[in-house]
């Protein structure tokens, strides 16, 4: 089961074990992991669960879907980096992968 590093606007992190075919944010939701809500429960609709995903994995990640890139523009402060946490699909070679928590969703 990959481990997750989710990294806080002040510098914490938090460390978790997702499920292969489970998305990130799931993993996140199951954890408490501050900052991601969810309030969509994973529909690609609301934009909460917005991380920014840490080098190098950015490149290796399928690239966002039209509706995430979509979403991901309304959402406050979006970067080059900004997934949708719902739309990343874990899988074993995800071991190590680190994401940081946006400051406003804190």
């Amino acid at each position: 089961m990959p481990k997750i590093t989710f990294i806080q606007h002040d510098g914490a992190t938090l460390v978790v074990e997702g499920r292969p075919g489970q998305s990130l944010m799931e993993a996140a939701v199951q954890n408490n992991v501050p900052g991601i809500d969810a309030d969509c429960g994973g529909a690609c609709a609301c934009g909460t669960c917005q991380v920014h995903v840490q080098a190098p994995w950015q490149e290796a990640l399928t690239l966002p879907s039209a509706m995430e890139a979509e979403m991901l523009s309304f959402t406050s402060d979006p970067q080059p980096s900004s997934r949708l946490a719902c739309q990343i699909i874990l899988e074993e070679r995800h071991e190590g992968l680190m994401v940081r928590v946006p400051a406003h969703q804190h």
